[in-house]
């Protein structure tokens, strides 16, 4: 009984030394993997896009950032549903261009709902949107990138979510 308490102490004395280490290397790491509390972050982001490793790879960038409530969605059935039966707003949409398919004026959609607050619409070049009003690019940012970025993520969230520490650093993501 009194060599496993020895054994528990050390144990427990090793692991506070290693978080030491390992916090001074990478605080944010370390209390990933060494189980200290990490702070979710509330937000509501709906993605939008018919390809599924797409959906993946954003939804990862927003999960690096502590996102988590997040609704992938595959076409613009689920999206039109999710956004009117959704009950609360959704605090970012991120949309490919391409998906509506001429179905929707993807821009007037999304200037004109109350349930999406911010929107970003990538792809944009490709599925040829007009201009976005001067006074809604608050709202509504297009990117012509075919994918968002990390770092373009990240910069749009320190805006979006006040909370979010913006560092200047771009996640890397394999």
């Amino acid at each position: 009984g009194e060599r496993a308490a020895n054994g528990v102490r050390d144990l427990g004395k090793v692991l506070q030394k290693a978080r030491q280490v390992f916090r001074s290397l990478a605080p944010s790491l370390i209390d990933t993997f060494l189980g200290a509390h990490v702070v979710e972050q509330v937000l509501r982001i709906l993605i939008a896009d018919e390809q599924h490793f797409n959906r993946l790879r954003i939804e990862r960038w927003f999960n690096q950032l502590s996102y988590f409530r997040i609704a992938p969605v595959q076409n613009l059935d689920e999206l039109l549903s999710l956004v009117e039966y959704g009950g609360e707003p959704f605090d970012l949409l991120v949309i490919n261009a391409a998906l509506p398919g001429g179905k929707l004026d993807l821009l007037d959609y999304c200037l004109d709902n109350r349930q999406l607050d911010r929107v970003l619409i990538y792809d944009g070049q490709q599925a040829q949107l007009p201009p976005v009003p001067a006074c809604e690019r608050q709202k509504i940012q297009v990117s012509h990138a075919s994918l968002p970025d990390p770092g373009t993520i990240q910069r749009l969230m320190a805006i979006i979510d006040p909370r979010l520490p913006f560092v200047g650093t771009v996640i890397s993501v394999r």
